[in-house]
């Protein structure tokens, strides 16, 4: 088999940290150390990317809302609350996730920031409409590919500008560099597990364009960020308002 040879297709084995039966201190610590592979590994740049993608084709209105589903602590949403100010934007953000240990982590990471708030919700929750921008960062790849159309589905309902979707590239490069970095720093049994195997069950282009075809009403732009990351814009046809 080739270097690459055993991510030729995405793997299926579960992530520790879906298993609902995870979670106090063990979790809380994997999320911090989440957070600084998402440092490391500069893993704000394709989320904001999106953003500001899909906000200047909507022609850079003053007032944007973002829905940030399965957000873990949502921390990737400080760079783009920094953009929103240098824009002059009046820019509020909904984190969503499921766990007790996120809504913790995330409401310490913002407990002065008004401009946040944070919903115990899934995906499958999501109202009609009920934001401008909806963004899913490093969070299709917990789905299995043939669900991955009614995920995207609910994100796009929610939406009234459009769906950004930032994921990994799976590829042997960042898996090697994501199993080295977690066992440099951490000792989490769910970092440990759950870093490679991100990856893993990560995408490659072509899968994004099968993807397209089966999604109805929406344009999908797939494009390569660095490092390793893909960024996936969902326009929808008509644009329903603006947040308020």
């Amino acid at each position: 088999m080739s270097r690459g040879g055993f991510l030729s297709r995405r793997a299926s084995e579960p992530e520790y940290m879906d298993d609902l039966r995870v979670g106090g201190e063990e979790l809380r610590e994997a999320l911090r150390h989440l957070r600084r592979l998402n440092r490391i590994f500069g893993a704000s740049g394709p989320a904001l990317y999106g953003v500001r993608t899909l906000w200047g084709e909507a022609g850079k209105p003053g007032r944007l809302t973002i829905l940030d589903v399965g957000s873990g602590s949502g921390e990737l949403n400080r760079r783009i609350l920094r953009w929103g100010d240098r824009q002059g934007m009046d820019l509020k953000v909904t984190l969503a996730d499921v766990t007790d240990e996120a809504e913790a982590e995330s409401k310490r990471i913002y407990r002065n920031e008004p401009r946040v708030r944070f919903e115990k919700r899934s995906v499958f929750e999501l109202r009609h409409g009920e934001a401008d921008i909806v963004t899913a960062s490093q969070f299709l790849h917990h789905f299995p590919t043939e669900e991955l159309p009614a995920v995207l589905d609910r994100m796009l309902a929610a939406a009234r500008i459009g769906v950004v979707i930032h994921d990994l590239h799976r590829h042997w490069l960042p898996w090697t560099a994501v199993w080295v970095a977690v066992r440099c720093f951490s000792r989490n049994r769910c970092i440990r597990h759950d870093g490679p195997l991100s990856v893993a069950k990560g995408f490659r282009g072509p899968e994004f364009r099968d993807l397209a075809a089966r999604l109805n009403g929406a344009g999908l732009i797939c494009r390569w960020r660095p490092l390793f990351r893909y960024t996936v814009t969902l326009r929808k046809s008509r644009t329903g308002g603006r947040g308020g």
